[in-house]
Order: structure tokens, then sequence, then C-alpha cells
């Protein structure tokens, strides 16, 4: 497996329960670190047992659709798979990469896939993407919508709907760990964001949420805000904080590892995500949601992209740029102690249900059994008509 995305550490798990699947050896490669506008992760050694992670170097860090893997071919050499599971877009310079290596051995790949928009790419990347349908065998996209874009391209190998990780309801449970921050018997309701700092996230609305609920509450500090996470955007942010008269119950509690993300969920009383679509992205899952309602936290969503159908009936959903009815969400649930509970409670059956490693895990080893079945290694794939 190639994927940057298990330098975090609570991915990993999805890996641990791969490996522990009948006749899995996994070998999963990843950067030693990865920079994009949020800031620098590196890679933290959480949960590796049954596997192997190795990092190896990566050129172009940071650049998504451009970034590759200078030793890759002798990483794989050594590995010496079956399959090749290539955790990126099918646009991206390292999966061409990785499907050139496989389809030259013969050995069946998959690529993954969160685009949810239809776009059409300059070259090289429609040339790398028109590669990577013709040398898969399969791919994963991570939401429907990922799927119809893959068919109104013309993709035609199977397609499996599966996210791309799942939680560990062990070490995501409220009682895991202690609150990060104390509570305040002062504020009401504390509200909690995580995420990037970045304009398609909707911070800038849930300060003017804020702002006009408590207005329309009327005495005294309604609540508090915990934002954890970094980006660009910061700056802007606690500027705007202060205009709106919110400087003393807003907190940027900076970034967060994976692992004690259940921490934060323990010190807020509800989590928002207010994504706004934007011409090139609108949201593609929504990690922190599922996180969140495994720790029994209710959240409000905005309804772009994936949103909704995450949260389902274990949530409040708004119209993405809507400050009025983000502010009536969070009235709402400061008002109803009962249905914030309630809410803490479908979340997490809804997660154990849908959101475990476990079943992400399970799901992708039966696309793995299929690949196999009809390709066997050694003898070439046929090809896309």
């Amino acid at each position: 497996m190639l994927s940057k995305a298990v330098i975090v550490g609570a991915y990993q798990r999805k890996l641990e329960e791969l490996a522990r699947l009948p006749g899995v050896e996994l070998v999963a490669l990843t950067p030693p670190l990865w920079r994009d506008s949020r800031g620098e992760t590196r890679l933290e050694r959480a949960y590796t047992a049954g596997y192997e992670l190795r990092a190896i170097p990566i050129a172009l860090n940071g650049h998504f659709h451009t970034h590759f893997y200078p030793r890759l071919s002798q990483a794989l050499a050594d590995a010496r798979p079956d399959l090749v599971h290539v955790d990126e877009e099918p646009y991206n310079l390292a999966t061409w990469q990785a499907l050139r290596w496989a389809a030259g051995r013969r050995r069946p790949a998959l690529f993954f896939t969160w685009q949810n928009l239809l776009r059409r790419y300059p070259p090289p990347f429609a040339w790398i993407e028109r590669y990577s349908y013709r040398h898969s065998a399969h791919a994963i996209a991570g939401n429907q919508e990922a799927r119809q874009v893959l068919l109104a391209k013309g993709y035609a190998r199977p397609i499996t709907v599966i996210p791309q990780f799942g939680i560990d309801p062990q070490l995501f449970d409220r009682h895991a760990q202690p609150p990060l921050v104390a509570p305040s018997p002062a504020h009401r309701l504390t509200v909690g964001y995580a995420g990037g700092l970045v304009p398609e996230k909707g911070v800038e609305d849930l300060l003017h949420a804020l702002a006009i609920g408590q207005e329309m509450a009327g005495a005294g500090p309604a609540w508090r805000l915990l934002l954890a996470g970094g980006g660009a955007q910061q700056p802007a942010l606690e500027q705007l904080a202060v205009q709106l008269g919110l400087g003393a119950q807003v907190r940027f509690v900076g970034r967060i590892s994976s692992t004690d993300m259940p921490a934060f969920f323990a010190s807020i009383d509800v989590l928002a995500l207010p994504s706004r679509t934007t011409p090139a992205w609108k949201e593609q899952f929504g990690r922190v949601l599922v996180e969140a309602m495994a720790c029994q936290t209710p959240v409000i969503g905005s309804d772009s992209g994936e949103i909704p159908h995450v949260i389902g009936d274990a949530g409040l959903i708004f119209p993405e740029g809507d400050r009025q009815a983000l502010a009536g969400c969070l009235l709402r649930l400061a008002g109803d102690a009962a249905l914030r509970a309630e809410l803490g409670q479908r979340g997490r059956s809804r997660v154990l249900a849908h959101f475990t490693q476990e079943r992400i895990a399970a799901a992708t080893y039966q696309v793995y059994q299929q690949m196999l079945a009809v390709s066997t290694p050694g003898q070439p794939l046929s090809e896309t008509p």
C-alpha cells in the first residue's frame, strides 16, 4: 500500500485490522512527513502491529497532484507485492508511478478517489488519469458522488464505495482520556471545531453564527468556542473574533495529534463542521464528524457534499453559508441537554454500525479478494474497452 495518509497515527488502526485478515501480509509505504495549507504533519507510529510501515523519501512535498517518490520502484521491488493499493487520486503523479510499476510486472492495482466534483484536467493530469483508468483493476471511491464521477468519466472497471478510514471505538470514546480543556461552569455550551483553518471549512460562518446566537440569547456569554487545527486563515479569524465581541470566548488550541483527539471531544458539548462548497471543492467526507460521533459528542454540519450522508439522523444539518440557521442549531442544542444526549448516543451507534476501522478493513479485504480472483499474479490483465 502506498499512502501518505497513514502518517496519521489513528489511521494506522485500519492497517492493523487488514493485517489480521487471512492471508494478508501488508507493507505500507508512506513519507516521513507531509506539508499542506494546515501545516506540517510528521509520521506518527501509533498502531504498527502485524504489518510493516516503511517511510520512504518524497519529492515535491505538499503538492497534492505532482508529488512523487524517487525510490518507489525499489521500495515496491523489495516488498514484492501480489497486489498494489494506491491511496491516491487517479490523476496524481504518485498514482502513475505505482500503477506503472504494477502494470510492468502484471500485478493487479487499485486507486482511491475522494473527487466528488466532475472536473476535466489539463495535461499531464488528464493523461495520468486516463492511464490510471486503463491500468487499474479496481477503484475505491470514498463516497457515492465520487463513484458517479468515475462513471461519468468512463471508468469501466469495478468500483466499490468505502470511506478511506474508519474509527477505533476504543480510542474514540468520550471516557478514554481526560478533557483537553477543563470545563467551565461560566459557559452554557462549549462549541468545538477541528480541522484546517482555511476558507472552505466555513469557520468564519461559525464565528458569525455564534455572535448572532449570542445576541438572540440575550443574557451573558452563551458559549465558548474551541478551535483545533492550523492554517493560513488563523490571524484573520482571530481578528474577526475580536471584532464580533467574542475575543474572550474563543480559544485557538492549535493542532492536536490524532490519538489525542478524544480528549478534545471530551472538552466540548457540540462539534460544528460548517464547510462551504467552492468551484474546486466540496466536503468529501468530514472525518472529524465520525470521530466526534464515536465520542458521543453531538454534531452540527452544513449540507456541503457528503456531510448529510455521514451524519444521517445523528446530528443537525443546516444549509451551507446560512449563518442564521447555524445559530438556530446552536441555540437549539444549548437549550436542550436531553437532545444533546440523544444525538450523542445515536452518533456512537451509527459509527459502530458503519464506520469502524474493522468494518472498513473488512470491506477493503473483500475488494482485494475480488481483484485476486480475476487476476493471477504474473498474468496480464485484460484491457479496458
